[in-house]
């Protein structure tokens, strides 16, 4: 197991510039603001020789533990817990504060061994502020600039001395940890369920806020793992957390609330529904979570026709069930909204469930496998053009100009979601009725519910036509 480094310190000191410098890439969501980041944040970091796991945290501020920054500081104790080193920042600009003095104190309890690093210092009011961490009675202050890279070697010294054993890690390859967030290639790798999966299945909780997916999350993976609450809009980075579930490795993906376009001022909100889109954009199974007592409301109908469009296989949750009082006629209800409102999802799981009270759990996650399934599926090409022969022999396509249009054959190109190509004469002109026709027969004929599914059209090239000789 790597060696793990939690990075702590008060708010806006540039604990998250430092993460991301450590990662390689901007996972960390970094603002001039203090407060930006509320849950701890894990990432595979590399600096010079050495290879370890780094926990971004919540800025330290004196709270009641009942409140927010309560909660929030409560994440950081748990981080300095979980880590084998403490990574103490202080900006040498500001110089030391009381809130300083105060929580090195509580990372000089924690028992773990502590390096002292002055961040911002760039400048030379920068460069002699960082010999007020001498003060902590926590070692020698290591200066550095997160921001533009400086004294990095320092810091490498500092963390080689008391973490030899990362140094030995170094020429591993660095796991795919947050990898969804990040625009990697290689997203067609092929994934085994029944022999042994060869990476995590990538599954994403999307919702409006306050649905109660950082909860959902929590109840999944048995413990309080994000930071959860009354106050909507809570989360702001998309967090990755790696679970098993009946032997199958997941790793969920918590995302911000997702409100309408026209309602987005903040630039905060704004970076974090932009790292959520991602999210839904390199996840495999994305979980649609709704509130029960408003279901289906029309940012709700925009979040699923995002899915759709992005290709990804889809499981609709009504979660907070557990309030629900007449529940046979809301679920009823329900589905019969999603059916008249998402024609273009027809059959994907519909699932009910409460994070809080831990209900429906494994109903979420069989449906999410059997999503997932379905997303992979792929038909033979002769049982294909059986059936769209009988299709074309019941219901042939319209003619154009006098001249009826010629479907030859149909073969499946890909898979992820199922993409079929249709070959003909004249193509261009099929009337989008027609395609959704061949569409649902497919959803219906080869059990394809829910799933998004694709169609090309390759014509043939008339060879008496000049403008097709000079393509």
């Amino acid at each position: 197991m790597s060696a793990s480094i939690a990075i702590v310190g008060r708010p806006n000191v540039g604990k998250s510039t430092l993460f991301n410098r450590l990662v390689g890439r901007k996972l960390a969501i970094v603002d001039d603001r203090p407060g930006v980041t509320r849950d701890r944040r894990e990432g595979d970091a590399r600096l010079g020789h050495l290879s370890f796991k780094v926990i971004d945290t919540a800025g330290l501020e004196v709270a009641e533990d009942a409140s927010l920054a309560g909660r929030m500081r409560a994440q950081t104790e748990a981080a300095i817990a979980l880590c084998d080193l403490v990574l103490f920042m202080i900006d040498a600009r500001a110089g030391l504060t009381p809130a300083d003095e105060h929580f090195a104190e509580v990372a000089r309890r924690s028992g773990k061994p502590v390096i002292v690093v002055a961040n911002k210092t760039e400048s030379r009011t920068g460069f002699q502020g960082a010999y007020e961490g001498f003060s902590l009675g926590l070692g020698d202050p290591v200066p550095i600039s997160a921001e533009h890279g400086e004294g990095m070697a320092d810091l490498e010294e500092a963390i080689a001395a008391i973490l030899p054993a990362a140094a030995n890690e170094a020429e591993e390859d660095v796991a795919d940890t947050d990898a969804v967030v990040s625009g990697e290639e290689g997203e067609e790798e092929a994934i085994v369920l029944d022999a042994g999966i060869a990476r995590p299945l990538r599954v994403a909780i999307i919702g409006r806020p306050n649905a109660g997916k950082s909860t959902l999350i929590n109840a999944l993976i048995g413990q309080d793992r994000l930071l959860t609450g009354p106050e909507a809009g809570i989360t702001r980075d998309t967090i990755s957390v790696d679970w098993t579930w009946r032997d199958k490795r997941i790793k969920l993906f918590d995302t911000a609330g997702m409100r309408k376009k026209a309602r987005i001022e903040d630039k905060l909100e704004k970076l974090s529904v932009s790292d959520g889109l991602r999210a839904v954009r390199f996840a495999e199974v994305v979980v649609l979570l709704l509130d029960s007592a408003a279901p289906f409301e029309k940012q709700d109908l925009q979040i699923a026709d995002l899915v759709e469009r992005e290709g990804r296989a889809l499981v609709v949750a009504l979660n907070k069930w557990d309030l629900v009082e007449n529940r046979n006629k809301t679920l009823a209800d329900a589905r019969e909204m999603f059916e008249r409102l998402l024609p273009q999802l027809r059959g994907a799981p519909l699932v009910t469930l409460s994070g809080l009270s831990e209900q429906g759990l494994d109903r979420l996650m069989e449906a999410t496998f059997r999503a997932f399934a379905t997303w992979n599926r792929r038909v033979p090409t002769a049982k294909l053009n059986r059936w769209l022969g009988g299709v074309l022999e019941h219901h042939p396509p319209p003619a154009v100009s006098g001249r009826r249009i010629k479907i030859r054959y149909m073969t499946q190109v890909k898979t992820r979601p199922p993409h079929f190509a249709v070959f003909g004469n004249q193509l261009d002109a099929l009337p989008e009725s027609f395609l959704r026709y061949l569409v649902n027969g497919l959803r219906d004929t080869f059990d394809m519910p829910g799933v998004p599914i694709r169609l090309s059209m390759r014509s043939s090239r008339n060879p008496f036509d000049r403008k097709s000789k000079s393509k």
